[in-house]
């Protein structure tokens, strides 16, 4: 399990997270909700060893993951597919997905088979360079870039942002069966209420930095949710 307890985050002067907590488990989607600028990307960013946090603890199986840096994050099985993809676009995309060996030991350097069944695309386009495929095609690069290095916590921020309707369609089916293998936690940004809402096993809105709401799917109201969420 992920667990994080009372982070607190500063840019300079300005503190953006108020003493957040929140838990993901294996086997669970956990969502994190709210309009622009509440912070949920700096949490992952925290999580990720992204950006340095301020105060509060970060543990994995209940060991505290002392203020990280994204190296260390990613080798204790923290995976991150950012805001905007950050695809090489120079590189093809089969060095792409080996810069997500740069965490692994030697041993465990290879593309797994399983990667091209989640997104039978990028076989196909394995010498195509990133920057030459669209946006739906390097959300799918990116989030196999982070399987890649065999993490226990996947950490996804906005994977439907300016993506066409089908392969939002796929991205949420990779996620569903990320979740059901049962040994990996994901954790969800995203504004795409009925995506989200669909995935989710539980729900944290955050407002202003804090989490103003949170619940299990199924016990959570709807309603309530969606006005803590929306502009």
């Amino acid at each position: 399990m992920l667990k994080v307890d009372t982070l607190t985050l500063h840019y300079g002067q300005s503190q953006i997270l108020h003493g957040i907590s929140l838990a993901a488990e294996p086997g669970k989607v956990t969502a994190v909700m709210g309009t622009n600028g509440v912070g949920k990307t700096s949490l992952l960013k925290a999580i990720a060893g992204r950006h340095p946090y301020s105060s509060g603890t970060i543990s994995l199986d209940g060991k505290p993951l002392e203020h990280l840096n994204a190296y260390q994050a990613a080798r204790a099985g923290i995976a991150y597919v950012p805001q905007g993809r950050e695809i090489f676009p120079l590189m093809t995309v089969q060095e792409n997905l080996e810069s997500g060996f740069a965490c692994l030991d030697r041993s465990e350097r290879g593309v797994p088979a399983h990667i091209f069944e989640l997104f039978p695309i990028l076989k196909d386009f394995l010498q195509r360079r990133g920057g030459d495929l669209s946006g739906g095609q390097q959300q799918q690069l990116a989030i196999a870039r982070a399987l890649i290095t065999r993490p226990r916590v996947l950490l996804l921020d906005e994977p439907t942002e300016g993506i066409q309707p089908n392969i939002i369609q796929q991205i949420g089916r990779v996620i569903a069966q990320l979740r059901d293998q049962g040994d990996m936690a994901v954790v969800l940004v995203e504004q795409y209420f009925d995506f989200t809402w669909g995935l989710a096993d539980s729900f944290y809105a955050v407002t202003r930095g804090a989490v103003s709401l949170s619940g299990q799917a199924g016990e959570i109201d709807r309603e309530a949710l969606l006005e803590k969420v929306s502009i």
